[in-house]
């Protein structure tokens, strides 16, 4: 929980990692991919807050006592989504598995939601795995990384026959939640491959599971807020947004959160800190913090104000994935006008 000016927010990190990126992971003959991939992310690093930034080596692997105190002794966090992410191409025990994550969920029950991943390009053999993964860690969501190389193609569409199938199952086994990686890419995937268009498609003809777009379709922001603004089961995640630009780029994050609060609102916006390229301390800080630049470029960007932050660091996803907030931390209700207090307007 994070507390400033008598204000409690309950904060849901909906997009954390705990991966093993160290060269004693990497697949023989891929290892200029590993070492790339690992780079590239920790560049994104330098982004934040120079006092947060960490060595190459503690990067690729940090360890779980790290993790515990970023995140929750000193990120504010009261519970963490965690986001597998494979890259079996590339890693020999894989990026960042749900296996990996779920033994550190089990040392720490009630602090991580776990969820799993699937890749339609795995045929019957990765259906038996997601129905495997539900069953054995009772994930309610996975995270997909269409850009993911995988027997030499270089990724996939939500509108692909294949995965419509695997969407239709995840719905049957109870999956609620879809986060799709739509956002900036990493060497040496490919930008085309983390194309919005394709989620528009999808959450029309899945109306009933949400589909949450990690980093906002970045640098595509105006594609994805027309297509988010008319489909009511499309949210926008915001690890990127603000560990990469709140910072670093502090205008033009602005614009970005002008026009998603514009066009997607405040309802369906979820933070995640994208620990651990950054960490939440600093972020959550921020946020609550921030405001829209005293500037006539901004004037026309709804005002996000304490209750919309409270929306977005944690009420949200906890609605999502149907976590239990305590009621100090819930919105308080406006209390209806006394009778009595009421008078006639007359022209």
């Amino acid at each position: 929980m994070y507390e400033k000016n008598g204000e409690k927010y309950f904060v849901v990190d909906s997009h954390m990692h705990m991966w093993k990126a160290g060269p004693d992971n990497w697949v023989k003959g891929a290892e200029q991919y590993a070492k790339g991939w690992i780079e590239c992310f920790h560049a994104y690093q330098s982004l934040g807050p120079p006092a947060t930034h960490w060595t190459i080596e503690k990067f690729m692997s940090y360890t779980e006592d790290d993790l515990m105190k970023d995140v929750f002794e000193d990120g504010y966090v009261d519970v963490a989504v965690f986001q597998p992410t494979y890259l079996k191409e590339w890693y020999r025990e894989g990026f960042n598995t749900t296996e990996q994550n779920a033994n550190l969920g089990e040392k720490h029950p009630g602090m991580f939601v776990l969820n799993t991943r699937f890749d339609p390009r795995d045929g019957d053999a990765g259906l038996e795995e997601l129905a495997h993964n539900v069953d054995r860690y009772g994930s309610t969501g996975v995270k997909l990384y269409t850009a993911e190389w995988n027997a030499g193609s270089r990724g996939y569409k939500l509108t692909d026959p294949a995965a419509y199938t695997y969407l239709a199952k995840a719905q049957e086994l109870g999956i609620k939640n879809i986060h799709v990686h739509k956002g900036p890419t990493i060497w040496p995937l490919d930008k085309d491959a983390f194309d919005v268009s394709d989620v528009d498609h999808a959450a029309t003809d899945f109306p009933e599971l949400n589909f949450i777009v990690e980093h906002v379709g970045l640098p595509r922001i105006e594609d994805f807020c027309f297509m988010a603004t008319q489909e009511p089961n499309v949210y926008a995640g915001l690890s990127v947004v603000i560990g990469g630009l709140m910072h670093a780029r502090p205008r033009f994050f602005a614009k970005v959160m002008g026009e998603l609060l514009f066009w997607v609102g405040e309802d369906k916006m979820t933070f995640g800190s994208d620990y651990g390229i950054w960490e939440p301390k600093w972020q959550v800080e921020g946020f609550v913090d921030w405001e829209f630049p005293d500037d006539p470029e901004f004037s026309d960007y709804p005002r996000l104000g304490v209750d919309g932050k409270k929306k977005i660091l944690g009420l949200n996803a906890a609605k999502l994935y149907d976590l239990k907030v305590p009621d100090e931390l819930q919105l308080k209700e406006a209390t209806p006008a006394a009778q009595d207090d009421s008078k006639l307007v007359t022209s």
